[in-house]
């Protein structure tokens, strides 16, 4: 099956951002709900433990990603404790305070637009993605992954998404989830239930997005060819599927970390 280059709805301009943080949101509680993240729990710790990292900057967070219970379990397996930072080119202000106070600042975020692209030098820490790897072109992930390396940083990327036809009839299912799910979701937005309910907007997008995410995601194949490409020779790659996701793993040997030092 061939990777799909078409942009899904939600990440595009003319998208309203009210609309576009009620999708996020919706997506939020159902990762959240079935944890699907788990298997790769205590291979992230441990990397954040390997790496020497106390700060992770969590791009395209989206409505937070699955932090709210990710760092706690992973707190157990690193010391000094993990702090995170939510970035994204959207960023859903709302949902970011929320964890914040929700984690007593321990999960905090830029209130400036970040592009995974261009991450700004005083975001300095390990990198991490979940479930929107798939929103860039190969010579973007490449790009991305060459930047990291030359900043001396660990990365790690996360994907639920996968081209196979098992995958994409579990996301048909979404908009069933998010019928279920959204009067149950906190806090309350009668807004949320018009855009469900009455106007489907969310369980649309949700259908859509979710099928797209799939025929765009990448194979571990793919993405040893664009570590590859990143010219990182004193990086060490960790790419393969663990239960439903499939992740990269990137950290620095510890000669490749005395070449070119941390800046954090």
């Amino acid at each position: 099956m061939r990777r799909s280059t078409l942009s899904e709805i939600h990440e595009r301009p003319w998208f309203p951002a009210s609309l576009r943080d009620h999708v996020t949101d919706t997506l939020q509680f159902i990762f959240d709900t079935i944890k699907i993240y788990r298997p790769v729990a205590a291979r992230l710790g441990a990397a954040l433990q390997a790496s020497r990292a106390n700060r992770v900057i969590d791009l395209c967070s989206g409505a937070g990603g699955p932090w709210t219970w990710l760092l706690p379990s992973i707190s157990n397996r690193t010391s000094p404790p993990v702090r995170v930072t939510l970035t994204d080119r959207f960023p859903n202000l709302d949902a970011f305070r929320r964890l914040r106070e929700k984690s007593v600042g321990a999960i905090d975020f830029s209130p400036d637009p970040v592009d995974a692209q261009a991450i700004p030098p005083q975001l300095c820490g390990f990198r991490t993605m979940f479930s929107t790897l798939h929103h860039f072109a190969p010579d973007e992930i490449a790009a991305i992954l060459r930047r990291t390396a030359e900043q001396g940083q660990g990365i790690a990327f996360f994907e639920a998404a996968k081209r196979r036809p098992a995958t994409i009839f579990y996301a048909c299912f979404m908009p069933i989830a998010a019928l279920v799910g959204v009067p149950f979701m906190r806090p309350f937005r009668f807004a949320r239930l018009l855009w469900t309910y009455l106007l489907p907007v969310i369980p649309f997008v949700l259908l859509f997005d979710g099928v797209l995410s799939c025929l765009r995601a990448y194979t571990p194949e793919e993405l040893r060819a664009l570590a590859s490409r990143a010219n990182a020779e004193n990086y060490t790659w960790d790419i393969a599927e663990s239960g439903p996701v499939t992740y990269l793993l990137g950290l620095p040997s510890s000669r490749g970390t005395a070449a070119h030092g941390s800046p954090c």
